[in-house]
């Protein structure tokens, strides 16, 4: 049974989504100490967590960072603030999904089952010794190469060393000076417009195996890379 741990200061609310996930064999842990977010975290190991933003003390934002110096765990943020500033907050801070409250509870759970699908399940990453795979996307180690559909496509060393970064880290935004850092070495200076070049080309590899728009843009922020073509529309 998948853990998820509830976040939530409206006892209405939680209840009502606790005992509707829990209908699908979800077991959700509600927050019981808004001051020891992260503390509750450690002992319930969740393999998602549903996150308001709205808290007593210190808000989701907050949280969500703590949450993220130890755990990649997904988090998918429930709240009432619908502009778009706190939704790219949201992503900024480490979140990997949005929801706005009033809220249909189908829609929790599906987003619920899609992320948990992609973390854990068959769209989840294989990591191997010599290669990663993603959804059906190969990446040779030793080769610096791509394959899809037993189609193979050469990298660059920089397209490699990104891609790699997005395949380990898949659905989270990657912010731009982390990728910077990923791309300089010793021998090249690196700035922010050789890392539009070389995501511009490595998006163009892609789309060589007819993987179109698995790298999008966050304005603000840096990029996101989704299997979007492993899940059914």
């Amino acid at each position: 049974m998948n853990r998820i741990y509830l976040v939530e200061d409206d006892p209405k609310i939680a209840e009502l989504l606790r005992e509707y996930l829990e209908k699908y064999d979800y077991h959700v842990q509600l927050a019981t100490d808004f001051s020891a977010i992260l503390e509750e975290f450690e002992t319930i190991q969740p393999e998602l967590v549903l996150l308001d933003i709205n808290l007593p003390r210190y808000d989701g934002f907050y949280w969500c960072r703590k949450i993220r110096t130890i755990s990649k765990c997904p988090i998918i943020f429930i709240s009432a603030r619908d502009s778009g500033m706190d939704q790219v907050m949201a992503i900024e801070n480490g979140g990997d999904d949005y929801i706005t409250k009033p809220f249909e509870f189908e829609v929790v759970l599906a987003k619920v089952k899609s992320l948990m699908r992609r973390v854990y399940g068959e769209y989840a990453v294989e990591q191997h010794a010599n290669h990663i795979e993603h959804s059906g996307l190969i990446l040779h180690i030793d080769a610096m190469e791509m394959e899809y559909n037993g189609m193979s496509v050469p990298l660059s060393k920089k397209e490699f060393l990104l891609l790699k970064e997005f395949m380990q880290n898949e659905n989270h935004v990657l912010h731009r000076n982390h990728l910077l850092e990923i791309l300089w070495d010793d021998q090249s200076f690196v700035d922010d417009n050789t890392l539009s070049v070389n995501v511009t080309r490595l998006r163009k590899r892609l789309e060589e195996l007819s993987l179109v728009d698995a790298i999008q843009t966050v304005r603000g922020a840096g990029y996101k890379f989704v299997a979007n073509w492993g899940v059914e529309a």
